[in-house]
C-alpha cells in the first residue's frame, strides 16, 4: 500500500503530511531542532508511526514508506546567519572585487548610512589568475595553472572548505574553468567545488560570480545535513525515494541538491503556491495570492496561470540568478519580537524568538515579547489547547514580557500594547503582499487569498482589511500547506545557455542544437530519478529584449512556433509579455528589433499526486461544532468581546459561521473578525468572505459543489 510523506522543516516547527492510499491525509507538527534539523524529522516520523499503530516499531513503519519529499531552510538560515563554509574564489585577474562592486549601483542612493553588503568570500581568499577569453569564448590569454596552484596552496593553508571558480566569459567556453577545476579536485579532493559554467553558463559576470559564490558558501552545509538525514533514514530502514524541494517549485534528487545547493534557498516556501492554487480552484479561480505565516517568517507569492517565476533574485542582498518562484519573505512570524526603536515607535521583527527559547509563553526561557505572546493576551490562542493540547502556554509570562518591553515604555495597558503588536505585525504582512501584487501591476482585491501557516489565519482578516481584499481561503491543512505542496510537486530541472542574436534571422540550426543538448541533460536527470519517458515534458523559454535595452523579458516559446521557426509568433509572445510587465511594447517599431539573449529549457517529470476528495454537503448549521466562548479582541471595535469558539475538526461542508468567532483545530486557530463570515467548502477549507459579499461563496452556501 502506497505511503508518502511531505516534510517541511521550518525555523520553529517541522511539518508533516502523511498520505496513505485509501485513507484521508493526516497532519503532524513537531518543534524544530535547529542544531540538527534531522532530529525533528525523525521525531515526526515516530509520531506518524505511533498514529498508524501504537505498537509498530519505527523501522517497520519507515521501511513501508515509498516516497519522502523534503523541504528545508538549512541553506537559507546559513546565509542569513552567516554560518556557511569558509570559502575561496578563483577568478580572472583584475575582477576579484566584483562581489563588492556588484553592478556599480548603490541600492539606496540617498541613505548616507547605507553600507555595502559584506561578500561571502573574504577579499584575501578571492584570487585572480592569468587567463582570458573574449565574449565569443576565444582564448585571448592562456590559463596560468601556476596561479591556480598558488591559490590552492593558500586555501589549504587557511583551511578553506569550499572553492568557487568563475572566469570572465566562461559561459561561451568552459575549458579554462574546467582545467582549473581539475587541478582543484586533485589538490583539494575533500573541498566542496562549484564551477560557474556547470552551475550557470549564462551572460553577465556579476550575477554568475555571485551565484557561484553563494552555492559554494552553502554547499557544505547542505551536504552535511543531507548526510545526517540520509544516515538517520537508512538506519530507520527507509529504502524508498527521497526528493528535495527546490526554489522553482519542483523537486530533485539529493545528489542534484548537493551539487547545486543554491537551488534550495527557497526550498520550504516554494511548495506553497502550487498547493494554494488547488484550494482556489475549488471556487472556480485560476489565480490567487498565497501567504504563509510560520514561527519565523512570512512569505507571500502570486499565482497567475501557475506560480510566477523569476530568473533572478536576492537573498540577504546577495544576487542569485537561478530560476525560482517569485516569493517575497519578511521576518514576520509567530516568534517575531516586539521592540521600541530609537524614535519611540513600536516595531515587530525581524528578530525572532524561534523555537528555542521561543516566545515567553513557551516557558523555555524566552523573556522577549513575541507575536504569539500578543495573540495569547488577545484571546486568539487557547493556552490549554496549543498544538492540540500537547503544549501549554503561560499567559502570565506573556503578560510580563509585553508589560516590561512594550506597555511600560509606551505608557499603555498590557492589552493595548498587545493590540498594537498585533496591528503592526498585520501591517507588515500586508506590505509584504503589496510587494508581490501592486508592485507587479496586480490588484490584491481581485485575488482570493490562500492563508497558510499555524499563525496566518489569526491575522488574515486584518491583513485583508488593510488590502481591501474581500475573500480568503484557509485550507484544512493550512498549518502545513508547504508540506502538502511537496507531495503535489513535479520534478523540475532548469537549464540556460547564452545565445545572443537578433530574433529575425537567428541561426535555427544552432538554436536547435543548444535546446537539444539541454533537453538531453534533463532527460538524463529524469532517468536517474525514475521518471518514465511518457511522464516527461520540456518547456522552452527565451530571454529577449528590444535592442539596446538593459533588461530582458523571459517568456515561454510555444512549442509549435519553435518547431515551425515562426519568428513572428515568437515575437508576438515577447511583445505581449513585455506589455504585461511594463505597460507598453514596441511592436512595429523597426528601430527596436527583438534580440535573443538567453535560451532556457525546463525539464519536468510528472509525479503522482494525492487526491483531495470532496465532502458531502452537511447544511449550514454549525451549532454542533460550538464548544464554548471566551473574550477575544475584535480589531474593528477596538475592544474585547465574548465570541463563540468552534471545533474545526467537527465543521463540515456547508457549515456557516458569523463573525466575530474563533475556530480551533490541533494545528491552527482561525480568527473570523467582525467584518467577515465563514463557510466550509467542499474540500473542508474555511472560506472567509466580507459581510455583504455572499456572491463570493453563493454556490457553497446553497450546497452546490
Amino acid at each position: 500500500m502506497t505511503m508518502k510523506i511531505g516534510i517541511d522543516v521550518g525555523g520553529t516547527f517541522t511539518d508533516f503530511l502523511f498520505v496513505k492510499e485509501g485513507e484521508d491525509p493526516k497532519i503532524f507538527k513537531t518543534l524544530s531542532t535547529p542544531s540538527d534539523p534531522s532530529i525533528a524529522v525523525m521525531n515526526g516520523l515516530k509520531d506518524i508511526a505511533a498514529s498508524v499503530d501504537p505498537d509498530m516499531a519505527l523501522n517497520d513503519f519507515v521501511s513501508q514508506v515509498d516516497t519522502i519529499v523534503h523541504g528545508t531552510t538549512v541553506t537559507t538560515n546559513a546565509t542569513l546567519t552567516r554560518r556557511g563554509a569558509k570559502s575561496g574564489l578563483i577568478t580572472t585577474k583584475g575582477v576579484r572585487d566584483a562581489l563588492e562592486m556588484r553592478r556599480g549601483i548603490r541600492e539606496e542612493q540617498y541613505n548616507n548610512r547605507y553600507t555595502n553588503v559584506e561578500p561571502l568570500v573574504e577579499r584575501y581568499l578571492r584570487i585572480g589568475v592569468e587567463g582570458r577569453l573574449d565574449r565569443n569564448g576565444k582564448e585571448v590569454d592562456p590559463l596560468n595553472l601556476d596561479d591556480v596552484r598558488a591559490a590552492v596552496k593558500l586555501f589549504k593553508k587557511e583551511d578553506v572548505k569550499a572553492v568557487a571558480i568563475c572566469f570572465m566569459n566562461s559561459f561561451a567556453n568552459p575549458e579554462q574553468e574546467q582545467a582549473a577545476a581539475d587541478l582543484v579536485r586533485k589538490e583539494m579532493p575533500e573541498a566542496y567545488l562549484t564551477v560557474s559554467s556547470d552551475l550557470l553558463p549564462s551572460i553577465r559576470f556579476y550575477e554568475r560570480v555571485s551565484s557561484t559564490a553563494l552555492n559554494t558558501y552553502i554547499g557544505p552545509i547542505l551536504d552535511h545535513y543531507l548526510n545526517q538525514l540520509q544516515d538517520r533514514l537508512k538506519e530507520a530502514g527507509f529504502g524508498g525515494l527521497l526528493l528535495i524541494m527546490q526554489s522553482n517549485g519542483g523537486v530533485m534528487s539529493p545528489d542534484v541538491a548537493r551539487e547545486k545547493a543554491a537551488l534550495t534557498l527557497l526550498s520550504g516556501p516554494a511548495a506553497g503556491p502550487g498547493a494554494g492554487l488547488v484550494y482556489a480552484q475549488a471556487h472556480g479561480e485560476d489565480k490567487c495570492i498565497v501567504t504563509d505565516m510560520g514561527g519565523t517568517s512570512f512569505e507571500a507569492a502570486l499565482v497567475v496561470d501557475g506560480p510566477i517565476m523569476v530568473n533572478e533574485g536576492e537573498i540577504d542582498r546577495h544576487r542569485i540568478a537561478l530560476p525560482m518562484l517569485g516569493i517575497h519573505t519578511i521576518g514576520a512570524g509567530g516568534g517575531s519580537v516586539g521592540w521600541i526603536d530609537e524614535g519611540g515607535l513600536l516595531r515587530m521583527g525581524p528578530e525572532s524568538a524561534g523555537a528555542d527559547p521561543g516566545p515567553a509563553c513557551y516557558q523555555k526561557g524566552g523573556a522577549k515579547p513575541a507575536t504569539t505572546d500578543a495573540n495569547v493576551i488577545l484571546g486568539y490562542l487557547n493556552p490549554g489547547f496549543f498544538a492540540g493540547g500537547k503544549m501549554s502556554l503561560d499567559v502570565d509570562a506573556s503578560r510580563k514580557a509585553v508589560e516590561e518591553h512594550v506597555a511600560k515604555p509606551l505608557g499603555l495597558t498590557i492589552e493595548e500594547a498587545a493590540a498594537g503588536m498585533y496591528r503592526v505585525a498585520c501591517n507588515n504582512m500586508a506590505q509584504g503582499v503589496r510587494e508581490v501584487t501592486i508592485k507587479r501591476g496586480f490588484d490584491p482585491r481581485e485575488f482570493p487569498m490562500i492563508v497558510a501557516g499555524g499563525a496566518g489565519p489569526i491575522h488574515s482578516c486584518t491583513i485583508c482589511e488593510e488590502l481591501e481584499a474581500p475573500f480568503q481561503i484557509v485550507p484544512r491543512a493550512s498549518s502545513i500547506l508547504c508540506a502538502v505542496g511537496m507531495l503535489m510537486s513535479d520534478l523540475k530541472h532548469d537549464f540556460v545557455r547564452t545565445y545572443v542574436s537578433p530574433l529575425v534571422g537567428a541561426d535555427w540550426s544552432t538554436l536547435g542544437k543548444i535546446i537539444g543538448d539541454m533537453k538531453g541533460e534533463g532527460a538524463k536527470l529524469l532517468t536517474e530519478e525514475r521518471i518514465a519517458e511518457d511522464q516527461r515534458e520540456y518547456f522552452i523559454k527565451f530571454d529577449c529584449r528590444y535592442l539596446k535595452q538593459f533588461h530582458e523579458v523571459s517568456f515561454v516559446v510555444p512549442a509549435d512556433a519553435f518547431d515551425a521557426k515562426d519568428e513572428q509568433a515568437i515575437a508576438e509572445a515577447f511583445h505581449a509579455e513585455h506589455n504585461r510587465l511594463y505597460g507598453y511594447s514596441l511592436k512595429g517599431d523597426e528601430t527596436a528589433p527583438v534580440e535573443i539573449i538567453n535560451v532556457r529549457v525546463q525539464a519536468v517529470g510528472q509525479a503522482d499526486k494525492p487526491n483531495f476528495a470532496a465532502e458531502e454537503y452537511n447544511g449550514n448549521d454549525a451549532s454542533h461544532a460550538r464548544k464554548g466562548e471566551r473574550p477575544v479582541y475584535v480589531p474593528e471595535d477596538n475592544e474585547f468581546k465574548t465570541v463563540s469558539i468552534f471545533d474545526g475538526h467537527d465543521l463540515k461542508y456547508g457549515n456557516h459561521i458569523e463573525g466575530p468567532a474563533m475556530i480551533e483545530s490541533e494545528t491552527t486557530a482561525i480568527f473570523v473578525s467582525g467584518s467577515f463570515n465563514c463557510v466550509v467548502d467542499k474540500l473542508g477549507s474555511y472560506a472567509l468572505y466580507k459581510k455583504g459579499r455572499e456572491d463570493l461563496v453563493a454556490a457553497t452556501l446553497k450546497g452546490e459543489g
